[in-house]
């Protein structure tokens, strides 16, 4: 479990959906430890059942099913939800949009019904950063830089915030939109295709030739899970007006730099990477500056992309051991 030394002074009821997953377990697991009931539901499809802290509720489901959700919001009277629940992988949204949509948009509709019908405080939304702005115009963008999402896993996420957007001024359900840039960390799942620094590990742990796809130059915003975690512990002390924040660093690594770290830290860079053909549609640069949540929410990066890299390792260390 990750170290948050952050502790709030009020309880609250809060749903996590995919709380068995990667971001969502470590949110899970600091809101209780600052003494929040949570409830998590997840259907585990990416999620593990290992990553379910004990103390929280657990409750197996989708959030397609529209009848479980009712059932769940009528029992337990949530004052947050924390959504994380999703189709994350770009390539499958591609292959099967209508999935995508069934999943991303219509789930999340469910999750936004059942909170305005049982009068939820707040519903706190893990976006994309990357995937939202497409190609950028400038570096690193902003929260308002034009969004051209050039997936259906983008357009979902970018429909999920318009439609929070009616939620908030037909029903007055107030929302918190966290653009994440690149997340790693521990408890990141090594075979999906999101999770570059996980993939990059555990083949270099596993002493497999990792591959890198293109020239390697293609750039992204690296951002720890920890730091991630204290958004969300951040978000429920302030009173914010439903706002969007980009949660990144606004610093650009590219691919062949991110292997050579990871190379350094368990190789002493004696591994080296083979290079492939480049995945079409692939963003050439994404980096996303924080200024506004540093504003507006008291949050900054604080885990540099070595220390975070160096904290990744050894969690899989642990795991291969």
């Amino acid at each position: 479990m990750l170290s948050i030394n952050l502790h709030l002074s009020f309880n609250l009821n809060i749903l996590i959906t995919g709380g068995a997953g990667f971001i969502g377990s470590h949110i899970s697991d600091a809101l209780i430890v600052s003494g929040h009931s949570v409830v998590v539901l997840d259907n585990v499809s990416s999620g593990r059942f290992e990553n379910l802290n004990p103390k929280a509720h657990f409750v197996e489901g989708d959030i397609r099913d529209k009848a479980l959700i009712d059932r769940l919001f009528k029992e337990h009277q949530f004052d947050i939800v924390n959504h994380h629940a999703a189709q994350m992988d770009v390539r499958k949204s591609v292959a099967d949009p209508i999935f995508d949509a069934e999943t991303n948009i219509i789930g999340t509709i469910n999750l936004l019904e059942a909170s305005r019908q049982y009068f939820v405080k707040r519903f706190i939304f893990a976006s994309t950063g990357g995937a939202i702005y497409g190609e950028q115009d400038y570096f690193p963008a902003d929260e308002n830089h034009p969004t051209r999402p050039e997936s259906p896993y983008g357009i979902a996420k970018r429909s999920v915030e318009l439609y929070l957007h009616y939620y908030l001024t037909a029903h007055g359900l107030s929302n918190t939109v966290f653009r994440y840039a690149n997340v790693y960390g521990p408890r990141q799942d090594p075979h999906g295709e999101a999770g570059v620094v996980s993939i990059f590990t555990n083949s270099l742990l596993a002493g497999k030739q990792s591959v890198i796809f293109g020239d390697g130059k293609q750039t992204r915003d690296y951002i720890y899970v920890g730091d991630v975690v204290r958004a969300h512990l951040l978000a429920l002390e302030k009173n914010l007006d439903s706002e969007t924040f980009n949660i990144s660093t606004g610093i650009e690594t590219d691919v062949n730099q991110l292997f050579s770290m990871l190379s350094g830290i368990i190789t002493d860079g004696k591994a080296k990477a083979s290079y492939s053909e480049a995945r079409k549609g692939e963003q050439k640069r994404s980096v996303c500056s924080a200024e506004k949540a540093e504003k507006n929410l008291g949050w900054k990066p604080e885990v540099n992309l070595e220390d975070g890299l160096k904290q990744t390792v050894e969690y899989f260390k642990k795991a291969h051991a």
